[in-house]
């Protein structure tokens, strides 16, 4: 005690309990932590297969042409930083829906009657956590979500934290490699009405495969007499034939469902982090499709009260860049060539990877999906066990066997098909 009668504490007898001392550490993300490993890595012929982001044939990231010229424009031409409004540049959203619903007869119908309601958002990503809001405050049917089996992992995380649930619809035969068209239509029939339905517009994430439009034609019957709502997200825009117009062929057919009166409504996510080489940027746009005018203006009110509290308003440098490119019929044109140059380079990797493996290796399995399966990543069939001795080879993919063809090289291509050629046969 101190002279003056006033007790001494110690500073740690006034401690308090940290308020974050019972959070416990979360698992790392599980692609996010191959990366992390990777770079650890001393191995020189070490091989990234776990990133879904496009790299050149030197196995480097790659800033499109189209893309560098925009930039140079917007150097010159870029007058302010300011905010952008709550769903993005106006300009950027007319684009958008002229490039995404002015290239078929119903889609222009769509537009015309204004039952469209657009908004910039935050890549594909964003747009997902919106709609999953949206559809939260507003949709009047089931909450619980149906996505496929198997589907991108962030796909279920932004649902459920954004207050919804998530059921599984059969998709990805495990035994064949093939689509599972038969569960795939069985379970969707099985689902209660108005249920929201996640499908994949082009080169599925994870497993590369898709629908025919045949077969999409058949997913949509059930759709429209099930009266579900589609929750449509395109990622991979382009990778699949190598033009982002002709990959618009599902869009086009939900298009028309909804003009024919077959379906009521669908929602959509868009982005331009694969097909731009955007991926820091952070652009893409979300779509919703409204019975009339009126609703559109009330669904758009709405929606600004669901981002505003998110994010507030979209950034606006990566908008800029996406506005030049499509308004600019030069930019435009090599921007078109960009995407194709990207496509063909994933199809040829998946071609030489095959023909390394069965040509030179003489593996005896069947990599025929490899050929069969499209865009950006390819689920190999390889089992955990298989997986784990590949990473020991310094070869880095998901544990479900999932590679991102983008890394793949003609340098590392040998390496690649001799480690999986030995831990599929020893």
């Amino acid at each position: 005690m101190l002279a003056s009668g006033k007790r001494f504490f110690s500073s740690s007898s006034l401690r308090q309990v940290s308020a974050w001392a019972k959070v416990e550490k979360a698992p790392a993300d599980k692609i996010l932590g191959l990366t992390v490993l990777y770079n650890q890595d001393t191995n020189p012929s070490k091989i990234n297969l776990g990133v879904g982001a496009y790299r050149d044939e030197n196995g480097k990231p790659w800033i499109l042409p189209s893309v560098r010229k925009a930039e140079e424009v917007l150097i010159k031409t870029e007058v302010n930083k300011e905010y952008v409004p709550i769903t993005g540049s106006p300009k950027f959203n007319e684009l958008i829906k002229q490039t995404l619903y002015g290239n078929d007869p119903a889609g222009k119908q769509l537009l015309e009657q204004n039952r469209i309601v657009s908004s910039q958002s935050i890549s594909g990503t964003g747009a997902l956590k919106v709609l999953s809001e949206f559809i939260k405050y507003f949709h009047e049917g089931p909450k619980d979500v149906l996505v496929p089996n198997p589907t991108w992992a962030n796909h279920i995380a932004i649902l459920e934290r954004s207050g919804l649930t998530t059921s599984k619809y059969r998709y990805y035969d495990f035994n064949t490699n093939q689509l599972d068209k038969k569960g795939l239509l069985e379970d969707l029939e099985n689902a209660a009405e108005g249920q929201p339905v996640l499908l994949h517009a082009c080169c599925h994430n994870p497993t590369g495969v898709d629908p025919t439009l045949e077969e999409f034609d058949e997913i949509i019957d059930v759709l429209s007499r099930k009266k579900l709502l589609p929750v449509v997200d395109m990622a991979y825009q382009g990778f699949r034939s190598g033009n982002p117009i002709d990959d618009l062929s599902l869009l086009f057919r939900f298009n028309k469902a909804v003009v024919d009166g077959r379906l009521d409504n669908f929602v959509l996510s868009q982005s331009f982090a694969k097909n731009m080489g955007l991926y820091g940027e952070r652009v893409g746009s979300l779509s919703l499709i409204t019975s009339d005018a009126d609703e559109s203006v009330r669904v758009k009110s709405q929606l600004e009260k669901v981002i505003r509290p998110i994010y507030s308003s979209p950034p606006s440098h990566g908008s800029k860049l996406v506005e030049i490119v499509l308004s600019d019929e030069a930019i435009y044109q090599q921007w078109l060539k960009d995407v194709k140059v990207m496509s063909d380079r994933l199809v040829s990797m998946r071609k030489l990877l095959y023909d390394t493996l069965k040509n030179k290796y003489n593996n005896p399995l069947d990599w025929s999906h490899l050929l069969q399966q499209k865009g950006m990543f390819c689920y190999t069939g390889l089992n955990p066990e298989q997986v784990a001795k590949l990473i020991e080879r310094s070869v880095y993919l998901t544990s479900d066997g999932r590679i991102s063809i983008a890394g793949i090289y003609e340098q590392n291509v040998d390496y690649l098909a001799n480690a999986i050629h030995e831990v599929t046969t020893n």
